[in-house]
């Protein structure tokens, strides 16, 4: 919950806007804001005061305690012009509160974390558990200094700047080790410990065979992802205790699927009561993964609780990417996000350079150029499953005449795949000519380079006999001057020579042009592969000049009084 304090009117009418905004995550503290500012510490993971600053802080000092535990707090001035993170930047999530708080406000975020103004992430931030040299390590970072990255697990983290050789090192390990004073230990949730038990098997019997059994093969319990076990299992109290003590989900299996899993220990007990020849053993493997320890019985007499120990690799993350039409405003912030997320960028070179500025330090970049597309899906597809975060960029939306087709072709179950939406070119040459695109279209590729010419004439007269409105993709190139000209003769042959034809060169980029025209007139010279063509259909009209195609519905040709009416849900 967020806690919401004011003082004076002008604040009020903010914290309103940001209650009525998110009504099911804050809580107004009304009352002299001393007393409100203590009673939202003490009952709220975060606070938003709509307060100076320095009266925050006189307020604050005496009630913070840890700043791992402490709320994260965010002030907001009287004119609503800033929001400052002031506490508990990545601990509390003030950081990220800041930069919410803004989008709704309208206000400038203020962030003043070192790694966030350097534009890397915190060590602290990762999502993973972190021992260690934290602040040393972090500081190196920002000072540019050499540090090195120890994996001794693979798993997909976000860019940081790291060196082959260096005093400073960030381990990434789940192996119990005792980290120097130069480096920082990340514990990514790799172990699994699958569980067996008999009814009624204490909690403490079962969280000391874990713990006992972790320690014993030197694995660090910061690493546990899950304890796995068979369904019949689901409701034991020994197993659900030991799971909520160490803070991992209990996870279920139904005996016929244990029972299909190769393990080296079956024992005919499993099999008797429940259906499996074992439990712990196949419940930990069953999702893949290493035996780092096979079965072992508890110290009970007699042995209540099993548990084996599989290592999972960490799966590499694969964001096929749709950056837009050009026009900075048009890459969706998710994609934003995913950009800053990635490890390993791959695109083509023209379409990188739009987005460089985006990429955090230490992102690594792979960008070739044009007819590489399978070479940079396969590479992309490549780097996930060595375990990176990795993001395939293509104009427009990603799934569009782009690289989600290639990419997704070459993955296979063993990584992570994303996919991002995008604002396609047909989307933003559309919004250029008016709204041709108002009732039924299709968008069809003239490049013969992947579909026999043959394909595409015959899609094109399927669109035309259809009457459906045309957008060409790659419409014509220096070696491919015939095809649109023949495109446009077929639609003639179903279209009167008046159908509206929008011509839209470099949608949404500083030297977009456009031309407004008809099926007669356009003359195919004034079209290259930069360009989208759009042909309307038979209802297609010019309006004030703009390309319209009306919806169809009877009530715009009989009822012009009713055109407003609501539109249908999409």
């Amino acid at each position: 919950m967020i806690g919401l304090i004011s003082a004076t009117a002008a604040g009020a009418a903010a914290r309103d806007r940001l209650a009525a905004a998110w009504p099911d995550r804050t809580r107004v503290y009304e009352g002299p804001v001393g007393d409100a500012v203590r009673r939202a510490f003490g009952e709220c993971e975060q606070l938003v005061c709509f307060l100076a600053t320095g009266a925050v802080v006189r307020l604050l000092a005496p009630l913070l305690g840890d700043k791992h535990a402490d709320p994260g707090v965010v002030c907001v001035d009287e004119a609503g012009r800033f929001a400052v993170s002031l506490v508990g930047g990545h601990g509390g999530g003030a950081n990220e509160l800041a930069r919410a708080v803004g989008g709704v406000l309208g206000a400038e975020p203020v962030v003043t974390t070192a790694t966030d103004a350097a534009d890397l992430p915190g060590l602290d931030t990762l999502g993973l558990p972190v021992e260690g040299a934290v602040a040393a390590v972090s500081r190196a970072l920002l000072d540019g200094e050499p540090v090195v990255l120890r994996a001794e697990v693979a798993w997909p983290l976000p860019p940081l700047p790291l060196a082959d050789r260096g005093a400073y090192t960030v381990r990434v390990t789940d192996r119990v080790v005792e980290p120097d004073a130069r480096e920082a230990v990340l514990r990514p949730p790799t172990l699994v410990v699958g569980v067996g038990a008999s009814r009624g098997a204490p909690v403490a019997e079962v969280l000391g065979l874990v713990e006992d059994t972790l320690r014993g093969a030197g694995l660090s319990a910061a690493s546990l992802a899950e304890l796995p076990t068979v369904d019949a299992k689901a409701d034991e109290p020994g197993l659900l205790g030991a799971a909520e003590r160490l803070g991992v989900p209990l996870v279920t299996y139904s005996a016929a699927e244990l029972a299909e899993v190769d393990v080296p220990n079956p024992s005919k007990a499993p099999l008797a009561a429940l259906g499996t020849p074992s439990v712990a053993e196949a419940a930990a493997l069953l999702r893949g993964g290493e035996l780092l320890v096979p079965k072992r019985k508890s110290a009970g007499r007699p042995a209540m609780a099993t548990c084996a120990v599989v290592r999972r690799p960490g799966r590499g993350r694969l964001a096929v990417v749709g950056i837009g039409p050009g026009a900075r405003d048009l890459l969706t912030p998710r994609a934003a996000a995913e950009l800053r997320r990635a490890s390993v960028l791959v695109g083509l070179d023209q379409y990188v350079d739009q987005i460089r500025d985006l990429l955090r330090p230490g992102t690594r970049v792979l960008e070739s150029g044009l007819g590489a597309e399978e070479e940079r899906a396969r590479t992309a597809v490549a780097e996930a499953r060595r375990g990176h975060a990795v993001a395939l960029i293509g104009s427009g939306d990603a799934g569009v005449y782009a690289m989600a087709s290639p990419a997704l072709a070459e993955a296979s179950g063993d990584i992570d795949v994303v996919g991002v939406p995008g604002v396609t070119a047909a989307l933003a040459a559309g919004a250029v000519l008016g709204a041709p695109l108002g009732h039924d279209h299709v968008s069809i590729s003239l490049s013969d380079l992947h579909t026999p010419w043959e394909v595409i004439e015959r899609r094109v007269r399927a669109a035309a006999e259809a009457d459906l409105v045309v957008t060409f993709y790659n419409p014509r190139s220096r070696g491919r001057d015939w095809q649109l000209p023949k495109a446009l003769g077929i639609l003639a042959g179903h279209r009167e020579p008046t159908t509206p034809v929008g011509v839209v060169r470099n949608a949404s980029r500083p030297d977009e042009s456009s031309l407004l025209t008809t099926l007669a007139a356009l003359d195919p010279a004034v079209v290259d592969m930069m360009t989208v063509v759009t042909v309307g259909n038979t209802a297609t009209r010019q309006v004030a000049g703009r390309m319209v195609t009306p919806r169809g519905y009877r009530w715009q040709e009989t009822r012009p009084a009713d055109r407003n009416a609501p539109e249908e849900p999409k």
